[in-house]
């Protein structure tokens, strides 16, 4: 063979230098062709996204279709109000501020939802969805870094749990519940739901791991919960938690690994030239809403959409921040514990929107039925993408909160307080259980609420576990923690806003 190669004057060595060409130019010609796929999907992304071969929206209709996108815009006249609440705090109360923030986010929260329908039309479905994912999850996002940031790590862990039970159990039971009242059943994305299974575990897994090692440490010595410990844990300690820090970051980074691989998976699955589109060999509702995104005239210009979402962004990072600045005056007023305050009450105010959007729909559907009206499902109830929020939660946002608390220096890590655990897997248990033939009907939609109360009752009664704060401890090491008590972390949270109220004032 290196002899014919050696001597191109033979036949066979020709044959070789021939075949050899032969491959470059099918390479080249291959690499010619995947390159100039790829510059023609980037143009046509381009062009989409500029709304190219669509009716020109101009910015005055735009801004106009903006203000009348929803009813509940009204709302947004409660954002300068709790503003000056905020500035005002002395004579106005922390109860008001709170009160007023959380409804000036309602409308911020509903402008989030119409912005990412708008801007999928212009993205296409795969990205479309994305955005409208990450839009749905901002609220709870900026609440959690906030939170991170106050310091305030055992109510973040509480609500990272409350949302992903909200997302799980409430949003997609009301959506089943009101959407599938008049029909037999709902039918949802098989490929999907049997993915959704999947991640869904391994995120609530996650926070089961360092939760088993720390009960499996624990050989029944018992913590004190008094301000003056007799007895000290040789586990809750700065040891252990030192070791559960360095297994969450590991943690944290594997399931940031998972999620963007489960995104590289749905968004360009095997097979040529599926990056960004929808498979020929998926189902026709796919194709059906991909066709509908491509024919739909948009109310708004992208770059208006785009502009509109910056700004909203910005509100909701101030009005939350003021809002977390309130809670603990809050809380030490109405006497509510602190499980309920982050398991229930804050993540609402995500839901705030949708359930607002739920009791409008409700009784105009009882308006609809006895008048002989068609009955449209509002499009944010119909999607029923809670559950793909509750995945990016626990694979995205949880173990980006935790790596910013390692950059940061705060100890936000992944042993949750056992009861919390305990209704992460109930909730992913039944949702599998109502979701694993891909169809839901009403009363599938009414047990997911029911279940929710539940969890609202149990948690409105339950104290927490003491060893979870006390090994969340931000201001010093976990004996002083232990030393101080429950008590004393109380003290310091009306410290802490006593110090927030006088930088205010």
């Amino acid at each position: 063979m290196e002899t014919q190669r050696l001597h191109p004057g033979s036949s066979h060595g020709t044959t070789l230098v021939e075949s050899d060409r032969i491959q470059t130019s099918h390479s080249q010609s291959a690499y010619s062709a995947a390159y100039g796929y790829a510059t023609d999907r980037v143009q046509e992304f381009w062009d989409r996204l500029r709304g190219k071969g669509r009716r020109k929206v101009g910015w005055g209709e735009s801004l106009k279709n903006i203000a009348t996108s929803s009813v509940l815009n009204l709302f947004i006249i409660f954002i300068p109000l709790a503003w000056v609440s905020h500035w005002e705090m002395v004579k106005w109360g922390h109860d008001t501020t709170f009160a007023l923030c959380f409804l000036g986010i309602i409308p911020l929260e509903c402008i989030f939802d119409w912005g990412g329908e708008q801007m999928a039309l212009y993205l296409g479905k795969d990205l479309g969805d994305l955005l409208i994912i990450t839009l749905n999850n901002a609220v709870e996002a900026v609440l959690a870094i906030i939170l991170l940031a106050s310091c305030d790590l055992r109510l973040l862990q509480s609500t990272v749990v409350g949302v992903v039970i909200l997302h799980l159990l409430l949003i997609p039971g009301t959506a089943f519940l009101v959407g599938g009242y008049n029909i037999r059943q709902q039918t949802l994305h098989p490929h999907h739901s049997e993915l959704n299974h999947s991640l869904l575990m391994i995120g609530v897994l996650a926070t089961l791991l360092p939760t088993a090692f720390f009960a499996a440490l624990d050989r029944g010595v018992s913590v004190a919960t008094a301000g003056a410990a007799e007895t000290v844990s040789a586990v809750v300690n700065d040891t252990t938690r030192g070791q559960i820090l360095k297994m969450s970051r590991g943690m944290a980074v594997m399931l940031l690994v998972v999620y963007i691989a489960s995104r590289i998976y749905l968004h360009n699955p095997p097979g040529e030239n599926n990056a960004l589109t929808v498979p020929h060999d998926a189902p026709i509702e796919l194709h059906h809403e991909e066709k509908h995104l491509l024919e739909e005239e948009p109310l708004v210009n992208p770059w208006a959409c785009m502009i509109l979402l910056v700004i909203t962004v910005g509100l909701m990072a101030v009005t939350a921040e003021f809002l977390v600045e309130s809670i603990d005056e809050v809380r030490e007023k109405s006497g509510i514990q602190t499980e309920w305050f982050g398991l229930i009450l804050l993540p609402i105010v995500s839901f705030s929107a949708d359930g607002a959007v739920a009791i409008l729909f409700f009784f105009q559907s009882i308006y609809d039925h006895f008048t002989n009206r068609e009955i449209l499902v509002p499009s944010m109830l119909a999607r029923g993408r809670a559950i793909d929020l509750s995945i990016q939660f626990t694979l995205w946002w949880m173990p980006v909160l935790v790596l910013l608390g390692w950059w940061t220096d705060k100890p936000m890590h992944l042993l949750f307080d056992y009861l919390e655990v305990a209704l992460l897997l109930g909730s992913c248990f039944l949702v599998n259980y109502v979701t694993a033939d891909s169809k839901t009907n009403w009363v599938e939609g009414l047990i997911m609420v029911v279940f929710y109360l539940m969890i609202a009752l149990v948690t409105w009664f339950y104290p927490g576990q003491p060893e979870a704060g006390f090994m969340l401890e931000c201001k010093g090491t976990v004996a002083e923690a232990i030393a101080r008590g429950p008590e004393g972390n109380i003290d310091i949270a009306i410290s802490n806003a006593t110090a927030l109220l006088a930088r205010a004032l």
